[in-house]
């Protein structure tokens, strides 16, 4: 994400894109409002679930398939909204001190990212439960959270001038490891849909690295280009985490395979080498640390990283773009949603090098009659706090100043990062409860 004091693509008018947590659904915001999209059946129509006209956004994350989406508006940078698009109504608003850069979320846990601090909220009930202070600088609020519940890590900068990775239990709430990915500041982070893993790109944009996020060891180490430096802009795990997808201020998108089952052989074998070994991938690693004795390792890194197993060229640079590896329909689907209103499928080659081809291009900028607005007859509010309020000033009100302090664990207040809540979650209503399982079903009401 971006500071708002660096939004160009805002500036020029452009629509905030971005996916859910396991790339069912497509958040389009425009300046006339927001839209979410079901990509179930992508591959010929872009079928909308949902539209309203509203401030200008510039952060929203649904909750995989559920009603529930946190948005922040360009008008309020500070104030987190989540609300129950279904049913038309805001269950709880958040205040901080400075600007929301980004918004990250998972069936346990929320995370607030500002420049210097990161709150963990229980999505339960949306009360903070830990405040990470003191954060370094973080202008592009770059953090990255797993979907999984069962392996529920956060992951942050952990400095300046290094591409350190900090990866923190949200769950447990502790500090778990510290990874020293690059040599420059990172500009990329993303999780693999089990957790256990994290990419990790840095600011000169020439190699990726996978690393365990449980013991912070180097899996994988891929080699996005040779020839200039790029600014990485997109980073993510497949969701049958065979791939990776990267996306940069270039014109190319760039796939890499995860062969997992290579490198489990390779160390298998141990010292037994069949002939057909040494034509293959352990001969190949053996090259590799015989001559690491000789050349300098920036020589024998380039030598022993992986290449892009397909790509694909768009029609010009300096666009933003989202990217998403997926099944659709059995099909393994790349899919590119591009700020400049444009989502792109691709078929992915099934042979190391072949191109991918192009399946659909949707417009998102057109207004699709055929929607599938969700009809409400009256907004509701959940059963919480009645005196919710929208579009204004947070508040503390009595019944929720539980709520509204800065989490366990954290420093006193110092001013910096104080938040205030309207409109808590103390008592979550069923229906509440039911979205943030994913038991909320979606579609039309009934009538």
């Amino acid at each position: 994400m971006m500071s708002l004091l660096g939004r160009t693509d805002v500036d020029a008018g452009e629509v905030f894109v971005n996916f859910n947590q396991n790339i069912t659904s497509l958040a389009v915001a425009t300046s006339g409002g927001y839209s979410l999209y079901s990509l179930g059946s992508v591959d010929s129509t872009l079928d909308k679930i949902y539209h309203t006209k509203s401030d200008e956004l510039f952060l929203i994350e649904r909750l995989f398939e559920s009603s529930l989406v946190a948005i922040v508006s360009q008008r309020a940078p500070r104030k987190l909204k989540v609300c129950h698009f279904k049913k038309q109504s805001e269950i709880c608003n958040y205040s901080y001190a400075n600007t929301i850069l980004a918004v990250k979320l998972n069936r346990e846990r929320l995370i607030v990212c500002l420049e210097e601090s990161l709150y963990i909220h229980n999505i339960q009930d949306m009360k903070v439960v830990h405040t990470i202070r003191d954060t370094p600088c973080n202008p592009q609020g770059l953090c990255a959270l797993s979907s999984s519940s069962e392996h529920c890590y956060l992951a942050y900068p952990g400095s300046v001038t290094a591409g350190e990775v900090q990866i923190f239990d949200a769950i447990n709430l502790h500090a778990k490891t510290m990874i020293p990915a690059h040599d420059t500041p990172l500009a990329a982070l993303a999780f693999s849909p089990s957790g256990t893993e994290i990419a990790t790109a840095s600011e000169r944009g020439t190699v990726i690295r996978v690393f365990s996020s449980q013991d912070g060891s180097r899996l994988f180490e891929l080699r996005r280009g040779l020839k200039r430096c790029v600014s990485i802009v997109s980073l993510s795990f497949s969701t049958c985490a065979e791939y990776l997808v990267s996306s940069s201020n270039t014109e190319t998108v760039h796939i890499f395979r995860l062969d997992r089952s290579a490198t489990e052989t390779a160390e298998g074998h141990g010292s037994k080498q069949s002939s057909d070994d040494w034509m293959g991938y352990s001969f190949f690693r053996f090259l590799s640390k015989t001559v690491t004795s000789y050349l300098p390792t920036q020589v024998t890194d380039v030598f022993s990283q992986g290449r892009a197993f397909a790509s694909v060229t768009l029609p010009e640079a300096g666009v933003r773009r989202m990217c998403a590896i997926t099944t659709i329909q059995k099909q393994l689907r790349l899919l590119i949603a591009s700020q400049d209103g444009y989502l792109y499928v691709y078929s992915i080659p099934t042979v190391e090098g072949a191109e991918c081809q192009l399946i659909k291009r949707h417009d998102l900028r057109l207004e699709d009659h055929y929607a599938m607005d969700i009809k409400v007859d009256s907004p509701q509010t959940l059963g919480l706090n009645s005196g919710v309020s929208i579009g204004g000033a947070a508040g503390v009100p009595p019944s929720s100043a539980g709520a509204a302090g800065a989490g366990t664990g954290g420093s006193g207040g110092d001013g910096k990062s104080a938040v205030s809540v309207t409109g808590g979650v103390d008592k979550p209503s069923s229906s509440y409860a039911s979205a943030v399982k994913g038991d909320d079903p979606l579609g039309p009401s009934s009538d």
